[in-house]
């Protein structure tokens, strides 16, 4: 029993809150569609419908603006022709990025930006929800242990 107490203790004090998430585009505005929507019910369907996939197909995805994504100093994971590096930035020389590993900082790394994947850019960010679910794992070990010691 104590044995796997002190495993479960050690396990805690050794995992971190800060994970790496990719950031979420901002979501396009939809008062237009809620708009759509409403004078939909007046009009045929066949229009509605067709008017609504033109309005779609007028507005291309954004393009993902690499170099602002990957600015110098950041903690990020990339993906680069299908392996995944976690690297903080160093610099952009002209069309390549040049990047050092987390654990390494005299290696160096340099890609290009046409082999990186930017749609898996994720940074490093603070999880608030593990924290708190390390937090309340904390607080009920350490009742668990004065009721232990009382008993």
């Amino acid at each position: 029993m104590q044995k796997n107490l002190y495993l479960i203790i050690i396990l805690f004090s050794l995992t971190s809150c800060y994970t790496y998430q990719v950031k979420k585009p901002a979501a396009p505005p939809t008062d237009n569609k809620q708009a759509l929507k409403k004078n939909s019910a007046s009009m045929p369907m066949k229009s509605a419908t067709s008017e609504f996939q033109n309005q779609d197909s007028q507005q291309p995805p954004a393009p993902i603006n690499i170099q602002e994504k990957l600015a110098a100093n950041k903690n990020v994971k990339i993906d680069v022709d299908g392996r995944s590096y976690k690297v903080i930035v160093d610099r952009w020389e002209s069309d390549s990025l040049v990047v050092h590993p987390v654990n390494s900082p005299k290696k160096t790394l340099k890609f290009h930006k046409n082999q990186i994947n930017g749609e898996k850019i994720a940074e490093k960010r603070f999880s608030e929800p593990l924290s708190n679910l390390l937090t309340g794992a904390i607080y009920v070990g350490i009742a668990a242990g004065i009721l232990y010691l009382v008993r």
